[in-house]
């Protein structure tokens, strides 16, 4: 996020009209939301989701395609990597703005801010679209500069890249029309540097890659602009946490002994109020129609719950995926 108050501004407030908001099909809801500690109260971690992109503002992509050069008559056959300027995820959700502090990637905190999305979305299907994305934080030094952009700015932007990604943070996306090649570029004209940088993450990111690879997110060839850091990609149905997730009707005990019970990551099913955490829960199969489960007072007053409420849960455990 850019250092932008008035824009911060702009985007609380645009994810607080999408939490009142009761669209019939996917529309420029942006969720945002927040992790707390609920031991000091402070604000420790943030995750977003755009329910679509890129239709109200251009969104832009390289994808990463070949070209082949060839000659009966000589015996030559060259295959060549290629990158096209492209807007091909117009209209997809994205999820996005995941970061936590440092201090408090500890035990399921970090799984947690990133797979309590996926419960929100399979509980709310109908307010976002059928793929979902994620952009990956590309290769870049601890001065923050990008060897993919350091050509692209020699070349055709005379812009460094703390710059360029300001700019597109704000809002201000004309100059990438403007000055972008519009034909494609042979990758092997680019620095070796900046070849060696396309589809590969930053090394702080590769816990959060790792995760989406385990959920069923896959790299389909599409790369940052400004990083080349790569884009996944997967249908919503297929994402395993929405997959696995199960809803239930809840019974609150004031006797139950979550000591001997499994984690969850567990969400209600409010928009306005939503709440989500790691929690414990006994899970009671009434009949084939039906689905209980028992958790407990504090629980239910962290999910702001009452006795007969909904819940969607999925073990923390469940790792179908390498």
């Amino acid at each position: 996020m850019p250092v932008n108050e008035t824009l911060l501004k702009k985007k609380i407030a645009a994810a607080q009209s999408a939490f009142v908001s009761n669209p019939k099909s996917p529309g420029q809801q942006s969720y945002l939301f927040v992790m707390e500690d609920t031991q000091t109260g402070k604000v420790v971690g943030t995750s977003g989701i755009e329910a679509t992109v890129g239709t109200q503002d251009a969104f832009y992509h390289y994808h990463v395609g070949k070209v082949v050069h060839a000659s009966r008559e000589l015996g030559v056959h060259n295959s060549v990597e290629i990158l096209t300027f492209c807007n091909d995820y117009t209209g997809v959700s994205e999820i996005c703005t995941l970061f936590l502090q440092e201090d408090a990637r500890e035990g399921l905190a970090g799984r947690l801010l990133s797979k309590f999305r996926f419960l929100f979305m399979a509980q709310h299907q109908h307010r976002f679209a059928d793929i979902v994305i994620a952009e990956m934080r590309g290769i870049s030094d601890e001065a923050g500069r990008s060897p993919f952009w350091e050509w692209l700015e020699t070349h055709f932007f005379s812009v460094d890249f703390p710059t360029a990604d300001y700019l597109t943070g704000i809002g201000n996306k004309v100059f990438i029309a403007e000055l972008m090649p519009k034909y494609p570029i042979y990758v092997n004209l680019l620095s070796k540097e900046a070849q060696a940088s396309i589809g590969k993450v930053h090394e702080k990111t590769r816990p959060a890659l790792r995760l989406l690879e385990q959920e069923g997110f896959r790299f389909r060839g599409y790369v940052d602009i400004f990083d080349a850091g790569p884009t996944m990609e997967a249908d919503i149905a297929n994402i395993d946490t929405v997959r696995i997730s199960k809803e239930a009707t809840v019974q609150i005990s004031p006797t139950l002994d979550i000591t001997l019970l499994e984690n969850y990551f567990i969400i209600n099913t409010k928009i306005a109020g939503f709440r989500g955490c790691v929690g414990q829960l006994k899970s009671l199969d009434i009949s084939q129609d039906t689905h209980t489960v028992l958790i407990s007072q504090a629980l239910a007053d962290t999910l702001q719950i009452c006795h007969g409420d909904t819940i969607r849960y999925a073990s923390t455990h469940f790792t179908s995926r390498t």
